[in-house]
């Protein structure tokens, strides 16, 4: 085989890999946003059927609307991977909840089924 071809043949390799590794680095692993919400834990289940994970959905309050006087309001899908944070949210359902959290680009099934994984609770309001 040609010299100049092995040689661009490996250049294009690694360049390929290096590619492939940094997509799936910012993809999976690069925390693209985090902060704090709050609002009404709704659930929170241990579910899944070969990773079993942490959901949860928390009922952000809502506003009134200016022209239809209407009240809305946003769900927060979220997951957890700490079981120390999950076993305290199993004992909050219903009840006021400031939940700190990462957002991911991506999902890992071993993360949960959401991009944005709680990783602490802020304060918990009886």
């Amino acid at each position: 085989m040609n010299p100049n071809i092995k040689k661009g043949l490996t250049i294009a390799t690694v360049l390929g890999l290096v590619v492939f590794v940094s997509w799936m680095y910012f993809q999976f692993f690069f925390v693209f946003g985090e902060g704090v919400k709050a609002g009404e834990l709704n659930y929170f289940v241990h579910k899944g059927y070969i990773f079993k994970t942490y959901e949860g959905k928390m009922i952000q309050t809502g506003f009134r609307s200016q022209t239809t006087g209407t009240i809305q309001s946003y769900e927060f899908p979220f997951s957890v991977q700490d079981k120390t944070v999950a076993d305290s949210l199993m004992r909050c359902s219903g009840k006021e909840v400031e939940l700190h959290y990462k957002e991911y680009l991506g999902t890992l099934p071993w993360r949960g089924v959401n991009k944005y994984v709680v990783d602490k609770i802020v304060s918990v309001k009886e």
